[in-house]
């Protein structure tokens, strides 16, 4: 199985004491076989411009996550996805916020297991594949 990582799965591995748990699963998991959209690069981006340690989360990213992941552009299949997910959501009437759905297409799109610790949130996407193990290990710490 290849992942995807959201963003909190990716911010947790730069934390000072990342939960041991989840590092340890994220061993097993072969370089291969680790995947972000391009959408999680922006909000991690995003993160680091409004930061008061700017550059060292700019190195972060630049150095230690883009090295270790492959970027999936969101692009026009991918859009398409997204476009099926808001309309879903819309007709229940439970919108998540749209760079969330992005994320959500993209893993669905290259069928790809998402990791995310936020899963009450993912889990309304129905063909949406959850990986727990970060939500697994927070409840666990």
């Amino acid at each position: 199985m290849a992942y995807l990582f959201d963003t909190d799965a990716i911010s947790e591995i730069l934390r000072p004491r990342p939960l041991p748990i989840y590092i340890d699963w994220l061993k097993t998991v072969p370089r291969e076989e680790q995947f972000t959209s391009a959408v999680v690069i922006g909000e991690l981006y995003k993160g680091a411009y409004r930061s008061n340690a700017q550059q060292h989360h700019l190195t972060n990213i630049e150095r230690r996550i883009l090295p270790a992941v492959t970027a999936l552009p969101y692009d026009v299949a991918t859009a398409k996805e997204f476009g099926i997910i808001r309309a879903q959501l819309e007709e229940k009437g439970t919108v998540l916020p749209d760079a969330d759905l992005q994320i959500a297409a993209t893993a669905i799109y290259h069928d790809l297991e998402l990791v995310s610790g936020n899963l009450r949130h993912f889990s309304r996407i129905t063909k949406l594949k959850i990986n727990p193990i970060l939500a697994d290990a927070r409840s666990d710490h």
